[in-house]
């Protein structure tokens, strides 16, 4: 079906007129956006809905929201056919994000489903929190993380608190594929069945995060380390302050200027913890104060993005990979010195993420899981591993991070707490994070890791990313910057190739669009399809061994050079 007939073919459904009128506009104006709007449906993917808001069949709007509703009211209501079946919706600050909440909730009350729906806007992990707390058997959040204002978007969860995971998410967008009109999409409330909820979730949930604390004798002894913390419009703003006041840490500073919720997101370009420029404001203020940590967390405050201080007294921003293992670090050594690290305990990570991580388990008798890239696959791991290990935290290197089993996604409040009191640890032994850094350095080595995205467009470019991976897969390259390419991962087939014997050997993954080159000296280069975005993303790992802390700064200077070498080698 060509945009146009598939635009015409809307105009035929029972739509609203605002709709119709809408469309017509698009059929008579620019040919490219009505391709754009309605060139093909928006993938109700392995976590459900992403797109720019807007008329059109790859749009979120009130239809493509509630056909997502109605395929998984209708898996929800197959697979727990006794029980009087519950979701939690939860939203974040983006526009029209309370609008698509209060559709979805509509649409399970029409179909029978009781509905806990969030009165306010609150963080993804609360979400995560209250599905287990509230004994649902779903979860929706209505959010698109970090993405652009243009955007919104929809991630489904299942009973124990994670997003939907295989079987579930390939059978739930089946149930949605398998709606073939509007006409079957039930919007009409059952008010009754509705229970508005806040302080019911927050209290335990704040709690819970107080609990997770390791060293509350450095939280109290450095209560009044310096913390500066920027929510960028979003939702963290509802439980970051609280969560660190609850803990007992008194010299808290809010970034004001971003302290208010706003889709529009007006002081920067990006709300991305990852980009440097959404960090700006933040940066000044906590140079100003001579602040010991800078923390902000993304729309729907579930990552969060860290500053700290050089030797030279300057704020620097750490990447993903590095908050990780300073995390995984902190949390090892502590528990080893409280006598609480058990031999049941575990991490996890995904296959992007440094390996540092896997070097300091293995240091420490920790076992380490690898995982594709998503939180959802680590939240397997531990339903998988939760009847005789127990998970003690764990990321990615998009700034991701959980520090227990209690929430099954990317928590950005609990992390903040746990990066608080990494600050006041370290306060106490009259150092700063970035000696924390140093040390594991030493001890493990210098890594070096970074990602390149591309970013294409449209049908057009996400034609030239797919050529883009099949040209990798048909002409892999046997050297990368000199090195010889020794095998390769390709996690769509789950096969690893040694490139020097030509053995085989099968990945035991789920199936997933990744490629993976490892090279003789030991460099790692991933490619992957942003899976909610219209990118590309290539990650980059190279180390050396460093025997003193002069040596630290030259090293990775010349492990960054490297990675740039190989990126020219491959034309990236």
């Amino acid at each position: 079906m060509t945009p146009l007939e598939n635009a015409q073919s809307w105009l035929e459904q029972p739509i609203d007129d605002s709709f119709k009128e809408q469309i017509k506009t698009l059929i008579q104006g620019d040919e490219n956006e009505l391709t754009d709007a309605f060139y093909k449906n928006l993938e109700f993917g392995t976590g459900g809905l992403r797109g720019i808001m807007g008329v059109g069949s790859n749009r979120m709007n009130k239809y493509t929201v509630g056909m997502a509703t109605q395929g998984l009211a209708n898996y929800i209501k197959k697979c727990f056919p006794e029980k009087t079946c519950r979701v939690a919706i939860a939203h974040d600050s983006r526009n029209n994000s309370d609008y698509f909440a209060e559709i979805t909730a509509n649409v399970f009350l029409a179909n029978g489903i009781y509905v806990y729906l969030f009165e306010e806007l609150r963080p993804t992990p609360e979400l995560s929190f209250a599905i287990r707390h509230l004994d649902c058997q779903s979860g929706v959040v209505i959010t698109a993380s970090h993405n652009p204002k243009e955007y919104n978007g929809y991630k489904a969860y299942w009973e124990d608190g994670a997003q939907v995971t295989p079987p579930h998410d390939a059978n739930i967008i089946q149930e949605v594929a398998n709606i073939s009109g509007f006409d079957q999409i039930m919007f009409d409330a059952v008010p009754e069945n509705i229970e508005r909820i806040s302080s019911k979730v927050d209290e335990p949930y704040l709690d819970t995060v107080k609990q997770l604390a390791i060293d509350h004798q450095a939280i109290e002894q450095a209560h009044d380390v310096s913390l500066v913390y920027t929510p960028i419009h979003g939702t963290g703003i509802t439980m970051v302050p609280k969560a660190l006041e609850l803990l007992g840490f008194s010299n808290v500073h809010i970034v004001e200027a971003q302290a208010t919720p706003d889709g529009n997101f007006p002081t920067v370009a990006y709300p991305n913890p990852e980009e440097s420029e959404a960090l700006t404001l933040g940066l000044a203020m906590a140079q100003g104060l001579d602040a010991d940590l800078l923390m902000a967390t993304d729309p729907d405050g579930d990552r969060v993005g860290i500053a700290v201080k050089d030797h030279q007294g300057q704020f620097q921003l750490l990447n993903g990979n590095q908050m990780a293992s300073l995390l995984c670090y902190y949390i090892l050594v502590s528990r080893k010195k409280t006598n609480s690290l058990l031999p049941s305990h575990y991490m996890a990570k995904t296959i992007v993420t440094s390996e540092l991580i896997d070097t300091m388990c293995s240091d420490f008798g920790v076992e380490c899981f690898n995982t594709l890239t998503g939180f959802k696959y680590i939240a397997m791991v531990i339903r998988e591993q939760e009847a005789s290990k127990q998970f003690i935290g764990g990321g990615e290197e998009s700034y991701g991070f959980m520090t227990s089993d209690v929430v099954r996604d990317k928590d950005a409040v609990a992390t903040c707490a746990l990066l608080a009191e990494l600050a006041a640890h370290q306060k106490c032994k009259k150092q700063g994070i970035i000696d924390l850094l140093d040390e594991i350095y030493l001890k493990y080595g210098v890594w070096y890791e970074t990602m390149k995205s591309i970013t294409k467009k449209g049908k057009t470019g996400a034609e030239e990313i797919a050529k883009i991976m099949q040209k990798f897969r048909e002409e892999p390259p046997t050297t990368i910057n000199g090195s010889i390419v020794i095998k390769i991962n390709d996690y769509s087939t789950g096969v690893q190739t040694d490139q020097i014997i030509g053995n085989t050997h099968t990945l035991d993954f789920p199936r997933s669009n990744v490629l993976q080159f490892l090279t003789e000296d030991q460099t790692k280069i991933s490619a992957r399809p942003s899976g909610t975005e219209p990118k590309i993303k290539f990650y980059f790992s190279v180390s050396a061994p460093v025997t003193t802390i002069s040596e630290i700064e030259p090293t990775r200077r010349q492990l960054a050079e490297r990675v740039e070498d190989v990126m020219n080698d491959l034309n990236l």
